[in-house]
């Protein structure tokens, strides 16, 4: 009961790659899941001790629980391809898969960095993912922003991984097209519409959340520019719901 499987999801993350399999080398197996990368992603990971698995991607919770299901082991790290374990969180996870006291899974927090600047402020300081858990008491739920359903108690790491979302600004506006189109595609399903609420209230009100009230103003030019950026991923939302809407879909 002691054993870890690794995952990690890749698509075209042939910067990051390398270090992601490298920070998560103490476990007894990595998966990279792959939704048919177009960059050297494979190649690269093709070098290690990893099994590959290829799979269309059709939403993050299913291509997440379809890895799960093919690990070999009782425990489950999953791993963005941005992230790294450090050394203390390895000490932690190693710790808790001996004795998890009851857990059934573990919250860690994540360092989050851009353009080379760690960001203190803008809400992620309130940052946490579940990372480790039992594959048989948990499993991903939702299209876009998922989360882990758990039966059973989450415990909490002390330490924090460390997090590189956006390797460069256009990764960063690409990401947010693809979250986007994901999201306006979900409540294009469940018959949502689009109003000038949507439009003109909502993209200045995230800007404020970030900037104000989560203090992204304390983070210097960069918070104002991520403040800016995910007010802007709202408006992209809407914009793709109302094409949706209209019968126009993306090329």
């Amino acid at each position: 009961m002691t054993k870890i499987s690794a995952i990690i999801p890749t698509l075209n993350e042939e910067i990051h790659i390398t270090d992601a399999i490298k920070s998560v080398s103490f476990v007894d197996e990595i998966i990279v899941i792959d939704s048919f990368s177009t960059d050297k992603t494979v190649s690269i990971a093709e070098k290690y001790n990893v099994k590959i698995i290829k799979r269309k991607f059709d939403d993050f919770s299913s291509q997440k629980n379809f890895a799960i299901s093919q690990a070999k082991h009782p425990w489950i790290y999953l791993l963005d391809a941005d992230e790294r374990v450090t050394p203390k969180v390895k000490k932690e996870i190693l710790e808790a898969v001996k004795n998890p006291n009851g857990f059934v899974g573990f919250y860690v927090r994540r360092t989050f960095y851009f353009a080379n600047q760690k960001i203190n402020y803008c809400g992620w300081q309130r940052d946490k993912v579940v990372r480790l858990f039992l594959k048989e008491h948990c499993k991903y739920v939702g299209v876009v922003h998922e989360r882990i359903k758990t039966i059973g108690e989450l415990g909490f790491f002390k330490h924090k991984i460390d997090h590189f979302g956006y390797r460069s600004y256009n990764h960063f506006i690409a990401k947010i097209h693809h979250y986007a189109s994901l999201k306006a595609r979900d409540l294009h399903k469940r018959g949502k519409k689009v109003g000038l609420f949507h439009i003109l209230v909502k993209p200045p009100a995230r800007f404020f959340i970030h900037y104000i009230i989560r203090l992204g103003f304390l983070d210097g030019f960069a918070g104002i520019i991520l403040a800016k950026t995910l007010a802007y991923s709202v408006l992209t939302r809407y914009i793709k719901l109302w094409l949706l809407n209209k019968g126009i879909k993306e090329s």
